[in-house]
């Protein structure tokens, strides 16, 4: 039987989402002198599709259905990611001086939300094979295991990382590339050599790049009184940096949580929405969100979503077998690391990475992707031991 606690909670999660794509859409209607429904009316399209693809998704068989529509996410995402930088700008959406988007009648698909799908259908197959989480392997043959991931994953990282110019999709990748292969059997030691080893490549990446360095320095403007509070006061005078360009992003989001307070200003009555951040529906709508409902409002839909990754975590646990028990794992990791990248970003914490919060951030290849995602693990549902 399909899991209706986590068909419920998803469609709760998507009302939220459509709510609030037109309550803090409003200078982006103005600006751009779109109707007073635009957004309302496409998010509206999109939920009611990906509730539909959700459901229809639910009552096929995850024997036929799982592993061969998640390989063609998977290998079509490449292709997609391939051909788009070379499109022209009629047929593509640029972001930052990258191509991110294609464009289709009514609808921008960004190939690399499907392709997300794709690489933890690839991953749970693959070390459901692998691996055995009855074995343990010497740290030596767990590297020579890992190699053929290091190809692939360098493959992903020039398509995202340099022609989309999106660091932050490759960290949510990366992270869930880490812990998957911890999932599958692999050991803590070579856990953390893994993540020492990828911490050393991302700084090379960040060092070499002009604009990621500048977005770092804007970052640790707004962070570090926070982060240094935490060290003693000589360490933190040493770590200090004095004329920093502040993060415009950080210090609004910031300020319209202070605003929400704990009951928040009211719906539609929230002013970060007026000009001061222009796509609040979009990639901080968890700060627009806190300004308009509060502190209480924002613990509502974390208590949702944390209730969303424990029903898919509680399949994965019962899964009859172990690319299942995968790809459900993989699913929570990557929609849980997806909210905590976010939620992290607007206060500050970490650098704001333009992730999506999943199934609330306005954007139909978003939206319909993780339905998509949570419909596959559904499908999956039938056949875990639920009771």
């Amino acid at each position: 039987m399909v899991d209706r606690p986590l068909f419920i909670l998803s469609i709760c999660l998507i009302t939220f989402g459509i709510l609030f794509s037109y309550s803090l859409s409003s200078f982006a209607v103005l600006y751009y002198s779109y109707g007073e429904f635009h957004f309302l009316t496409r998010q509206l399209i999109a939920g009611i599709l990906g509730i539909l693809l959700m459901w229809g998704i639910s009552l096929l068989d995850p024997n036929r259905f799982i592993l061969k529509f998640g390989f063609i996410l998977f290998f079509s995402g490449i292709f997609l990611m391939c051909i788009m930088h070379f499109l022209p700008e009629s047929l593509a959406t640029s972001a930052g001086g990258a191509k991110r988007w294609i464009r289709l009648p009514f609808f921008s698909l960004a190939p690399v939300e499907f392709f997300k799908i794709g690489f933890i259908t690839f991953l749970a197959w693959s070390f459901s094979r692998k691996f055995s989480l009855l074995e343990p392997k010497s740290l030596k043959e767990e590297f020579f295991i890992f190699l053929p991931y290091v190809f692939v994953f360098l493959i992903v990282v020039y398509l995202i990382a340099i022609l989309q110019n999106d660091l932050g999709q490759i960290v949510l990748l990366g992270a869930t590339l880490a812990l998957m292969m911890m999932f599958a059997g692999s050991s803590f030691k070579f856990f953390l050599s893994i993540l020492s080893i990828t911490f050393l490549l991302f700084s090379l990446i960040i060092i070499t790049s002009a604009h990621r360095i500048a977005r770092v320095k804007a970052w640790w403007a707004g962070a570090q009184d926070i982060i240094l509070s935490f060290f003693p006061q000589s360490i933190a005078n040493s770590l200090r940096i004095e004329n920093l360009p502040e993060s415009y992003q950080i210090q609004h989001s910031l300020n319209a949580i202070q605003n929400g307070g704990f009951l928040g200003e009211g719906l539609g009555n929230g002013l970060i929405k007026l000009g001061f951040l222009s796509e609040v529906h979009t990639d901080v709508i968890l700060a627009g969100i806190t300004e308009e409902i509060g502190f209480l409002g924002l613990i509502v839909i974390v208590i949702i979503f944390g209730a969303i990754i424990f029903r898919i975590l509680k399949i994965a646990n019962r899964s009859p077998n172990t690319l299942y028990y995968l790809f459900c794992s993989g699913s929570a990791l990557i929609l849980g690391f997806s909210f905590l990248i976010n939620a992290l970003g607007i206060i500050g914490l970490i650098p704001i990475k333009g992730i999506a919060v999943p199934l609330l951030s306005y954007g139909g290849s978003s939206l319909l992707s993780v339905c998509i995602l949570i419909g596959m693990v559904l499908c999956i549902s039938k056949r875990a031991k639920m009771s």
